[in-house]
């Protein structure tokens, strides 16, 4: 068969499925409120969780990089060396995280596939969470450890499986997210800690979509729960508008990921942009308590009114997903509602398990009150349909 034939075949497949996906095109920059295709729509689809996607401060740290730095790194780290600006925010990073050393990567994807495929070497077990985010499920398929995966958030059957290892293996990894994306519920890391020291294993959490958002300052999860995970990583391309990610953890481990790490290596390395503009976020983060607060007081309102309207609603934190079963249906949803005005993504397989797809709702700090409540009445009106 032509590869044409085969791949068209397989998209008519996706299609009838409910699983065909195609961007809306957006005019302008990420905000509250943006325009889709076209239509002004309010935003509840964005990891923009503070609002500073489009602040002018951060634009300018990355104009004024371009302009005396240039755009391009042009080569892997390892050849063309670390540019200034690299070595600065990996410092910055490692302070706020209170870790020893930190590496600065393009991207959260490149920052988990390639940290935890470093540190996934023969002889150690990978403990992975049955949620962890695709970037880490890579990484374990990518590295040489064994790989075990245990149920959602599920202490007990990580105890069970430490237990049933001992001395086993020279590295026992465990590994997951703070905040998970999809269902909007905070990992019991404090409890995961505990059993890692119990059992003399190594904690990996990856703080993405809390970074920013929870702990003073901004610092994440781990800092909220005074959790000190063995690894770190997080992304700027969230709750600080930006983009780029790191890896933190003691000046051994990240020199092992730098020298191993295969998305770091064979990668160029980010523009001078990212870390200007990251640098330029930190200050912002760390005087956001009023962004983190309404942020916080927007998911809450959101949550108890969908809830009160009949709808099922899950996790506990700023991300407010809407269970609505199958792919078609929340598809359907997230048309109805963007001709209300409001914009937010059907979430359908394989970023979710088959039943169970939904809508992912998130506010951002910027959303007024007004408009959150503009958002519960579009949900109201569409009660009956769906």
């Amino acid at each position: 068969m032509k590869i044409d034939a085969l791949v068209e075949r397989e998209l008519a497949g996706l299609a009838a499925a409910g699983l065909f996906r195609t961007p809306r095109r957006i005019e302008g920059p990420q905000g509250a409120v943006v325009s889709v295709n076209g239509r002004r729509a309010l935003c509840f689809c964005s990891n923009n969780y503070l609002g500073f996607a489009d602040h002018p401060a951060i634009a300018s740290a990355a104009s004024v990089a371009i302009s005396e730095l240039g755009f391009g790194a042009c080569g892997s780290r390892h050849i063309t060396g670390s540019m200034r600006l690299h070595q600065e925010v990996e410092d910055r990073i490692a302070q706020f995280v209170q870790q020893p050393r930190a590496l600065f990567f393009p991207t959260g994807y490149a920052a988990n596939q390639g940290a935890i495929q470093a540190l996934s070497v023969p002889g150690s077990l990978v403990l992975s969470d049955a949620l962890n985010h695709a970037s880490m499920i890579d990484g374990c398929r990518l590295g040489r450890a064994t790989l075990k995966v245990y149920r959602h958030a599920d202490v007990e059957h990580v105890r069970e499986l430490l237990e049933a290892t001992r001395g086993q293996y020279e590295l026992r990894l465990v590994v997951t997210e703070s905040v998970y994306s999809m269902d909007g519920d905070l990992a019991p890391l404090r409890e995961l800690r505990a059993l890692c020291d119990e059992h003399e294993a190594a904690l990996f959490v990856d703080d993405a979509h809390a970074f920013g958002v929870m702990g003073d300052r901004g610092r994440g999860a781990c800092a909220m729960l005074d959790v000190r995970p063995d690894v770190i990583t997080g992304t700027f391309g969230k709750a600080f508008g930006c983009s780029g990610a790191f890896v933190a953890a003691s000046a051994a481990i990240v020199a092992w990921v730098e020298n191993r790490a295969r998305s770091h290596v064979f990668t160029t390395a980010p523009s001078p942009a990212l870390p200007a503009a990251a640098l330029a976020a930190f200050d912002l983060i760390e005087r956001a308590d009023d962004r983190r607060a309404q942020l916080q007081e927007h998911a809450a309102r959101l949550r108890t009114g969908l809830t009160q309207l009949g709808y099922e609603v899950i996790g506990n934190t700023h991300i407010v997903p809407l269970l609505l079963g199958a792919a078609d249906r929340s598809t359907r949803f997230s048309e109805l509602l963007l001709e209300r005005g409001v914009f937010v993504h059907g979430i359908r397989p394989p970023t979710v398990a088959p039943g169970t797809s939904r809508l992912r709702i998130t506010p951002q700090a910027t959303h007024t009150r007004e408009q959150i409540d503009a958002t519960l009445r579009a949900f109201a009106e569409l009660r009956g349909e769906v």
